[in-house]
């Protein structure tokens, strides 16, 4: 049923239940996995007047830098929980972009039938605030979404 399970993190503790969670239920199916995590642009702020503040190249080159290190670390985690469990993962980053459009797309091209990921569970003030990621990929992804909370 689900050959090919893609499980999104960005190394929080609540995503690692997402994470473990999808591991096991690859285990269980004999299912290929591919683990990935997105890393955002660097945020240009843009005044309403129409004026624009654009980062100084050392700074933003620095924060592409401490961006692939952090996903480095989060797939090197991620990696090692699979292989505890005796799961062969494809570890994925995709750097500079949204997570629910990249998380989408992978599973596209990669011909994912699963997508597994976490949730905060935010309502309210709070999810509307802050957004909710998982929700953005449920509303748009072609293949099933298993939420863990």
């Amino acid at each position: 049923m689900y050959n090919h399970i893609l499980i999104s993190t960005d190394g929080s503790e609540t995503a690692t239940k997402g994470l473990d969670h999808g591991l096991t239920l690859a285990k269980a199916l004999g299912s290929k996995v591919t683990i990935v995590t997105v890393t955002e642009a660097f945020p240009i702020y843009a005044a309403a007047a129409g004026g624009a503040w654009v980062a100084p190249v050392e700074l933003n080159g620095g924060y592409e830098e401490s961006q692939k290190k952090l996903a480095e670390e989060i797939l090197k985690s991620a990696q090692e929980a699979a292989e505890k469990i005796g799961v062969y993962a494809e570890l994925v980053h995709v750097p500079n972009s949204l997570a629910a459009e990249a998380i989408v797309e992978t599973a596209k091209t990669r011909d994912c039938s699963l997508i597994c990921m976490s949730s905060h569970g935010r309502r309210g003030l709070g999810r509307l605030l802050l957004g909710s990621q998982t929700a953005e990929v449920l509303a748009h992804s072609p293949v099933p979404v298993l939420v863990v909370r």
